[in-house]
């Protein structure tokens, strides 16, 4: 064991030194493996940055355990046509769904402004997103606030113009800070600023972003906004008890809307339930394809990165065959040499895998700044170096075993 543990350490003490005598060649030759190693690690933080994230965001705003009652379908098959057909969903519809349901904890109306521009002095936001709701909307998310607090039930009957903003709405509106109690203009109108949310950072969201959202009572969105016999109708958004309850939920959700919209048992529903399994469904669709990319320009990178070194590593046996003949000559075994040149390979390609675990960690922190999640964790630091080493043992094969095999007589000749 004592004299396995020397030849080792003497195996890398002479991969060292060559690396160390072949400076500009050592570096060149681990680019590939640098260029792969930055990418897979790279890849690995930004989709796990993007899947944190979009958790993140469905866990605060939509809720897993949160059922949408809705005219329009999130995804779905049915042609647009048919399902334009269906009559909107109107606010009576959540009075008795609320009155009817027995098992939802939280039960709240959910209708979209349309096109309306935020003012605030100089800074505006144009069509912004501002949706009408309900003292009982918190309960069925898990948004926190900033500062300030959520619609009350009096703002909401007596259609109070107070309003709840986004993170970066307020951001926009109000660079210095200070939003609270202060008012902005909603297309003419002054809203009064009673809270500011938390900032979610769920940008992926798209129009169910929270932080680029902001909500006033329902019924003074009908004052001001639309009527509330326009537009596309109320979505009436179900909170069940837990997780595991929401299959039982969903089922009384259709059983009790279709009572209240009076269809017969032959008529399809003319509603839809959706829930945030469609998003994770979509996330994780554009999550595969980025990462099919993702692994194909790595591993083009670590095989261009491999030949590199397997190369490399045969010129080197090449240049060093006489030091391989008087090694074996004065005793060396074939498993000697061979662990002699796997290490020397190993350790390029562990080389390149650490500076390229490097330029990785710096490359998440420049794509942080605009605001992309990337999530760092230890398991991508282990899987470059598992990489690095895989390929530098794969790459260092051919090149240490044509040394190992090499005739002593036949090396020592060799000019």
């Amino acid at each position: 064991m004592t004299n396995f543990l020397f030849e080792i350490k003497e195996g890398l003490l002479i991969s060292l030194n060559a690396i160390r005598a072949n400076k500009i060649r050592s570096i060149l030759t681990t680019l590939g493996i640098v260029i792969g190693v930055t990418s897979v690690v790279l890849m690995s933080n930004a989709i796990k940055g993007i899947d944190k994230s979009f958790q993140d965001g469905i866990s605060s705003f939509m809720g897993t355990d949160n059922l949408f009652i809705d005219r329009w379908a999130w995804f779905s098959n049915v042609p647009w046509w048919e399902l334009n057909k269906r009559r909107p969903l109107e606010i009576e519809d959540y009075e008795k769904y609320k009155e009817l349901a027995e098992l939802p904890i939280a039960v709240s109306p959910v209708h979209d402004a349309g096109e309306v521009t935020v003012i605030k002095g100089n800074n505006s936001i144009s069509s912004a997103r501002v949706s009408g709701t309900n003292q009982d909307y918190i309960y069925t998310t898990n948004l926190e606030f900033a500062e300030g607090r959520f619609i009350s039930e009096l703002e909401s009957e007596n259609a109070r113009r107070v309003i709840v903003l986004g993170y970066e709405y307020a951001e926009k509106l109000f660079p210095f800070g200070n939003a609270l109690d202060q008012e902005v203009q909603l297309n003419g109108k002054n809203y009064k600023i009673i809270g500011i949310l938390k900032k979610q950072g769920s940008f992926l969201m798209g129009a169910f972003d929270p932080d680029n959202q902001s909500f006033i009572p329902l019924n003074a969105l009908f004052k001001d906004f639309q009527s509330r016999f326009g537009g596309s109708g109320i979505t009436i958004v179900s909170r069940a008890p837990n997780n595991q309850m929401v299959p039982e939920v969903r089922d009384e959700a259709i059983e009790v809307m279709r009572r209240i919209r009076g269809l017969k048992h032959n008529e399809p529903d003319d509603f839809s339930i959706n829930q945030q399994d469609a998003f994770l469904e979509m996330i994780n669709q554009s999550v595969g394809v980025i990462q099919i990319a993702g692994l194909f320009i790595t591993g083009l990178s670590l095989f261009v990165g491999a030949v590199g070194i397997m190369n490399i590593m045969f010129v080197s046996v090449k240049e060093r065959t006489r030091e391989i003949g008087i090694r074996k000559a004065i005793g060396a075994k074939k498993s000697v040499i061979l662990r002699q040149f796997l290490a020397e390979s190993a350790i390029l390609c562990l080389l390149g895998g650490l500076i390229g675990l490097f330029f990785a960690i710096i490359g998440g922190k420049i794509i942080e700044q605009f605001n992309f999640p990337v999530d760092l964790q230890i398991d991508s630091i282990i899987l470059a170096i598992g990489i690095s080493l895989i390929t530098g043992v794969l790459s260092g094969l051919a090149p240490a075993w044509t040394a190992a095999k090499m005739d002593p007589v036949d090396a020592l000749r060799y000019e």
